[in-house]
């Protein structure tokens, strides 16, 4: 199963606090916007995002279909074709893409440990 880009969606208390904080580790501004209350922050291949009042709990994201810089792979599976391999393994998903569809939508689901997964595709 190809799940694209990875990053960590960070909920944080304080955006400038913590793109200070992030830039110290090495990490520069790759996308997003403070007036939005979000930024997408870069070191390597390691994705942070960075994410002021949007949501509770941090989030592993995966984005089918881009690689760690936002390009679009020429081959990828498709978040519907990842949806109908999790439900046939028995894997519960708290949302789900319709999969009449086809481009953008997105998959949520939680990992054993309560830890929420987003599964994003943006193509």
């Amino acid at each position: 199963m190809k799940l694209g880009a990875f990053s960590v969606s960070l909920s944080v208390k304080d955006l400038k606090a913590s793109k200070t904080f992030y830039e110290h580790l090495g990490f520069t501004t790759f996308a997003g916007d403070m007036d939005k209350n979000y930024l997408i922050m870069k070191n390597g291949n390691a994705l942070v995002g960075l994410f002021q009042g949007m949501f509770e709990q941090n989030i592993l994201t995966f984005n089918p279909g881009w690689d760690e810089n936002a390009n679009t792979l020429e081959t990828f599976d498709d978040v519907r074709t990842i949806q109908k391999r999790l439900k046939s393994s028995q894997i519960k998903l708290e949302t789900e893409a319709d999969e009449t569809t086809t481009g953008p939508a997105s998959i949520v689901l939680f990992d054993p440990d309560g830890n929420t997964i987003l599964i994003d595709q943006h193509v």
